[in-house]
């Protein structure tokens, strides 16, 4: 059984509302529903909330609905606490998460996310990119030559519910999807709410 998670509070500083803002013609939550739905392998997409107002949109996208309690929804919260409040409420095996702030997503890529964790036996996957930033005077190679890191952008997570149900997120095998980098959009203030849109609203039109 494999359920998509889509964890969205109410609360946001950045931007008020942006959940249920307008993102090119629907709710921004809607895309990321839509991409659970459009999946061949999700058996059940679930929104969180602790807010009404989210919870009724998302129904009307055909997403089920799990109240969060009002302790899982402050700055404080994790993820983690947020996944295995879910969990506790739905049966499942494996988790999808796909966060709303990410809804640039090409078609077939939470499928392909699903396959490559499944093939690879792994106890979690997160989509990203290969980051080579450093802080300024602190380094002196050349950008090539830096070996550099990976960074999750929150556009697609794949973990076991027995991981999550240990405490853990990660896992020993973690399979790390590089993506493009409009897919790597994470939506946190009004320039980047910008730039998701004018990318969705692109792919529209192609």
């Amino acid at each position: 059984m494999i359920v998509a998670v889509i964890p969205a509070r109410g609360g946001s500083k950045g931007i008020p509302r942006k959940n249920i803002r307008d993102m090119a013609g629907k709710p921004l939550i809607a895309w990321s529903i839509e991409a659970a739905k459009k999946s061949r392998f999700i058996d059940q997409t679930v929104v969180s909330t602790e807010d009404e107002e989210i919870a009724t949109i998302a129904r009307s996208f055909g997403a089920e609905v799990v109240m969060r309690p009002a302790e899982l929804a402050t700055d404080e919260a994790s993820t983690l606490a947020v996944l295995r409040h879910v969990i506790n409420h739905v049966s499942c095996d494996t988790v999808v998460v796909l966060q709303p702030t990410s809804p640039v997503r090409r078609p077939g890529l939470v499928d392909d996310c699903i396959c490559e964790f499944q093939a690879a036996g792994a106890d979690s996957l997160a989509t990203g990119w290969w980051c080579k930033y450093t802080e300024y005077a602190s380094n002196v190679k050349r950008r090539q030559d830096i070996a550099g890191f990976f960074y999750d952008d929150g556009n697609v997570y794949v973990i076991k519910a027995e991981l999550l149900k240990q405490g853990g997120r990660y896992g020993s095998k973690i399979v790390r999807k590089v993506v493009s980098r409009e897919e790597n959009l994470d939506i946190d203030d009004e320039f980047d709410f910008w730039m998701a849109e004018k990318v969705l609203r692109e792919r529209v039109k192609g």
